[in-house]
């Protein structure tokens, strides 16, 4: 099943210049990059992509930290296609707190905090990436960072030969 799921560089990953480093590992696995942009969003676009939902799970304290995490620096927005792609890029990403996530995903590779340390400071967990948790909410974030018009359709060289 072909599958679209967003992803967001945050702010320590775009001031770490981690961002080719994100999009290698995404294009090393088959994905196909179908939209992509850079920009630095405001507290009002940053609390409709961090929805009400997160102060129901997480706290509004954790939802408040987060936002004013989001709007800290440029993020690098994107969308993601292939192969049952959200699953595969969670697994990619790795666990969203970044001391228990393994070795070889993104934020075992690149982070190490704990959530009782953040929460100690007071602050967000720097995690670099945000991904999609689910069918839902991957529909719900691409609508909001991408008009249809800003993502695009081609065939990859693998495409090109399964065909």
């Amino acid at each position: 099943m072909i599958e679209r799921t967003f992803v967001m560089i945050k702010p320590d990953g775009v001031k770490r210049s981690l961002i080719g480093e994100v999009i290698k590992r995404f294009e090393n696995v088959g994905l196909k990059l179908i939209g992509m942009k850079m920009l630095w969003i405001d507290k009002d676009f940053a609390s409709k992509h961090y929805t009400e939902d997160i102060s129901i799970r997480r706290g509004e304290r954790v939802r408040n930290d987060m936002i004013s995490y989001a709007v800290e620096g440029p993020v690098i927005a994107m969308v993601w296609e292939g192969v049952q792609a959200i699953e595969v890029v969670r697994k990619l990403v790795g666990g969203t707190e970044p001391k228990l996530a393994l070795p070889g995903t993104i934020r075992g590779d690149f982070t190490h905090v704990s959530f009782a340390y953040a929460d100690n400071k007071r602050i967000a967990v720097r995690n670099v990436i945000h991904a999609s948790g689910d069918a839902k909410d991957a529909a719900y974030e691409i609508q909001l960072w991408f008009s249809e018009e800003d993502l695009f359709k081609y065939k990859t060289v693998h495409e090109q030969e399964l065909h």
